[in-house]
């Protein structure tokens, strides 16, 4: 669950690394440079290590007139689409750039009651300055598939306090060419009248909100005005297409918390006779009974809040009653999640979303608040009685493997509960977000007969983890290890299944840093940070249990650590101590010296005396194993700590090292001489991970991966001849914003990498390439028979854009190799190619097979991209050749 802000390692990375000219989504791409390295292309299948969840879903949105249409927002990882047919989400923003990070941060979400495929999403992670870009909001007529971008002039918060409020983005239901966002930080209530493609403040409207969690925190996260936190309209106040007249927006205020307008939003006014000392998380209108009802809280979420109240406001008569289910007395929480019953008027449910302990607690009533049944109840206590079960064998880790005393229960019903909703087609299922997962229930009616309906995780395909680190052992039952946010960590043993629990023995909050012992991968060694407790644990069976080491005086959290090559001891860089080295298990450490605290350590993957140390430009080597370091010579590494480096399995002395910042050093290095001597690799502007994985067929070296700028294009990069030419393996649909935390190759499976991401959990990919041996190029094609090509301009922008283009198989044999040639007709220039290897003399330009997608069955087509420069006119290619073969032109 995430209770503190978490950046994971953005936090730690020079303000450099992030700034730049902010670049469009996938729908507008930026101008690319031409590449200065050779750059291949490959494709790849995409899937995440499925964990299910593992993050704070603070709002789900169902739309209104079409049956299982339904969306959920996340803090940091993006939005998602519900899929009927599987019972899994899909996510829509993966998208996302390195540049634009801040755009997985999602503040809102809007569905369309009137045009149903249309979606909207308000995007941005932090309104301080550790999100140095805008907020925008996002419109899709497709559902999300695609989206087109409107920036805004201010910051959005998607995972600053108050995120559980909502939603601020709202459509109008009659007239949906008109929208409505409220901001923070003092900008105001934004009104769109051309279906979010622009908009402007509502001058008019009397409130920015006042309301701040910590008015004396100097960073700027807790102490930013959370503004305007809720649009609703009255959907019985318009007719046809006019305008809904009556609109309430709830601000951030608790003097003056429901404002409304009678006149499409013409005028304001503040709601007479409104609870004042509270701030209105939710406004929710049973338009059917003419009822607003509000979930207040002293706090704004989504962890804190000690009282709160819930109230209902008579649309027609202007009357307030108080309709709490308890007495505010009785309160140390507030109220947030709150839905009524479209299928049953009259029926409201709410959460009390801040309580952590025992368990949060959800209210219904079916007399519009007259009356209200808790989900469960004290017996005699400590004793429970639940009017529900919970089944959370589809992601048993939920439990956190505790076996907690009475009245507390494991799992738990939740916290941070601040979205709840029933779906408004179907009165029996209700879904709702913790901090870790989607609950869900479809038999919500035994609620009021009396029996027990079931909660289950309705979360599958929704990956919400942070990830801070990755390893892949070369043998042992793990595939993959990984260190996260806020769960820990997970071994997985089945890329496609979900573990059965996170690491325990202890539950570290967060894992820093793992390793394992690269000679025998039965040893692994995480650190991580704990409130109370140790921050450094071992395993003596790849992962599968472990037992917790003594922490030296001092440590306050995991920092890095890294095993001997055979298990022999290890070497740690807590946070709050410095350097040290332990042989055996941990039980007693000693300070090493010769490094500076805080330094990233790493072990030489061969000898088990050789560790590496990196701090502030400097490189450091120890060949006793870790009792004292030498600073290295070498000159011109990056200055800051943004770096990542790893030394090569099998080969002593081998390291690899990336990172810098976009004001200095940046890029990749290597070293073959243990650190004495670096050098940097020509073509790889920029770096920031480094990984290997298992050679290509033929390969005398490991496969490299990194997550670079190479080129003059940001991706996900691999390279089989040691950096002297690079493939892009990821595409501008599969981006997850930043992955600058961690990667690695499968040391088992050539081509596959696993990717860290900042809150969409761990990517993985496999390349259609089985073993390599493809390579690029190929003999010349002499293909027969009849050809069709599709050439599409996708995007286009300033002097750049970007084309698809489509060569079909129109005849009755195969072909095993094809080139493809035309003409620019304006003096267009390709700068970088994808599926294809091209070259280009004037105006003619040659498209070419790889090796594995040379060969192209009768019926078939292949299809590949380019982005290029253009100017003045950027007309098609109006004739297509296949070596002597003149193709049709679609």
């Amino acid at each position: 669950m995430r209770r503190t802000p978490v950046l994971t390692a953005v936090l730690g990375l020079a303000a450099g690394l992030l700034a730049g000219t902010p670049p469009a989504l996938a729908a507008q791409p930026v101008e690319k440079a031409a590449p200065s390295a050779s750059i291949a292309a490959d494709t790849y299948t995409w899937k995440n290590a499925r964990i299910d969840g593992g993050g704070f879903v603070p709002g789900i949105v169902f739309n209104r007139s079409e049956k299982n249409l339904a969306y959920a927002r996340t803090d940091i990882g993006g939005a998602y689409r519900w899929q009927e047919s599987s019972k899994s989400w899909t996510p829509l923003l993966d998208s996302v750039g390195w540049d634009r990070w801040g755009h997985t941060g999602v503040v809102s979400l809007a569905s369309d009651a009137v045009a149903p495929s249309k979606v909207y999403a308000a995007v941005g992670t932090y309104t301080n300055s550790w999100d140095p870009g805008n907020g925008a909001v996002l419109r899709s007529s497709d559902r999300g598939a695609t989206w087109q971008k409107a920036d805004l002039p201010f910051k959005l918060g998607g995972n600053m306090p108050g995120r559980g409020m909502g939603e601020r983005l709202a459509v109008d239901p009659r007239r949906n060419s008109v929208l409505y966002l409220g901001a923070p930080s003092g900008k105001g209530l934004w009104r769109s009248t051309d279906s979010g493609a622009t908009w402007s403040q509502v001058t008019n409207f009397p409130n920015v909100g006042n309301y701040v969690q910590d008015p004396t925190d100097t960073s700027g996260y807790a102490s930013d005005n959370q503004g305007i936190a809720w649009v609703t309209f009255d959907e019985s106040t318009g007719t046809g297409t006019n305008a809904t007249g009556t609109i309430y927006v709830g601000v951030a205020d608790k003097d003056n918390a429901v404002y409304r307008s009678t006149d499409a939003g013409a005028t304001w006014s503040r709601l007479a006779g409104q609870p004042t000392g509270y701030l209105a998380h939710k406004g929710v209108l049973d338009a059917a009974n003419g009822y607003l009802y509000l979930a207040y809280s002293d706090k704004g979420g989504p962890y804190d809040g000690g009282k709160g109240q819930l109230w209902r406001y008579a649309t027609a008569t202007g009357t307030w009653t108080n309709i709490s289910p308890v007495a505010e007395a009785d309160t140390y929480y507030g109220f947030s999640g709150l839905t009524v019953d479209r299928q049953k008027p009259g029926t409201v449910m709410a959460t009390a979303y801040s309580s952590w302990w025992p368990d949060t607690q959800i209210f219904r009533s079916t007399d519009s608040g007259g009356t209200w049944t808790k989900a469960w109840d004290y017996t005699s206590y400590p004793n429970r009685s639940n009017r529900y079960t919970m089944d959370v064998s589809s992601s048993p880790w939920l439990s956190w493997g505790a076996n907690p005393s009475p009245p507390e229960q494991a799992p738990k019903l939740g916290w941070m509960t601040e979205a709840l909703e029933i779906d408004p087609f179907n009165s029996a299922r209700m879904m709702y977000g913790t901090g870790a997962t989607v609950y869900g229930t479809e038999n919500l009616g035994q609620w009021d007969s009396g029996g027990q309906f079931t909660i289950k995780p309705m979360v599958q395909g929704l990956e919400e983890t942070a990830v801070n680190d990755l390893a892949a052992p070369p043998s042992g039952g793990a595939q993959l290890l990984s260190a996260l946010g806020d769960i820990g960590g997970f071994r997985h043993t089945d890329l496609t299944k979900v573990p059965s629990m996170m690491f325990t023995s202890p539950n570290f909050t967060t894992t820093t840093s793992l390793d394992f012992a690269e000679s025998s991968p039965g040893t692994v060694v995480r650190a991580g940070n704990l409130d109370s407790g140790p921050h450094v644990a071992f395993s003596t069976d790849n992962g599968a249990n472990w037992f917790a080491g003594t922490d030296p005086s001092g440590v306050s959290g995991g920092g890095t650590v890294a095993s001997a090559s055979d298990g022999s001891r290890f070497v740690w860089s807590p946070e709050g101590a410095g350097v040290h080295y332990a042989t055996g298990f941990g039980t007693s450490w000693s300070a090493s010296t010769g490094i500076p605290a805080g330094a990233i350590v790493e072990s030489d993957r061969v000898d088990p005396k050789t560790f590496y140390g990196f701090k502030s430009g400097r490189f450091y080597v120890s060949s006793d194993g870790g009792v004292s370091f030498t600073a290295s010579s070498a000159t011109g590494l990056p200055s800051g700590d943004s770096v990542r480096f790893k030394a090569l399995p099998g080969t002593k002395g081998d390291v690899w090292l990336a990172g810098g910042a976009s004001d200095g050093a940046y890029g990749l290095w290597h070293s073959t001489d243990g650190g004495a001597a670096f050098t940097k690799l020509p073509g790889v502007e920029q770096a920031d991970t480094i990984g290997f994985g298992k050679a290509a067929a033929g390969a005398s070296y490991q496969t490299l991966y990194t997550s670079a700028k190479i080129g003059g294009v940001r991706g996900i990069f691999r390279s089989t001849d040691k950096g002297t030419t690079w493939t892009r393996i990821n595409d501008d649909a599969h981006q997850w914003g930043w992955t600058g935390a961690a990667i690695t190759g499968d040391p088992r499976v050539y081509g596959r990498v696993y990717v860290s991401t900042n809150g969409r959990g761990v990517v993985y990919g496999d390349s259609s390439d089985a073993d390599g041996g493809g390579g690029g190029g190929g003999t010349d094609p002499t293909p027969t028979g009849a050809c069709a090509v599709t050439y599409k301009i996708t995007n286009q922008w300033s002097g750049g854009f970007q084309a698809d283009v489509q060569l079909s198989n129109t005849g009755s044999s195969p072909w095993h190799g094809w080139a493809l040639g035309w003409s620019f007709p304006n003096g267009q220039t390709v700068a970088q190619a994808w599926n294809t290897e091209h070259t280009q003399s004037g105006a003619a330009v040659t498209m070419k097979n790889l090796g594995w997608n040379a060969n192209v069955a009768a019926g078939s087509s292949v299809s590949f991209g380019f982005t290029g420069s253009w100017s003045g006119t950027n007309g098609k290619p109006t004739a297509f050749k296949l070596g002597d073969q003149s193709c049709t032109v679609n």
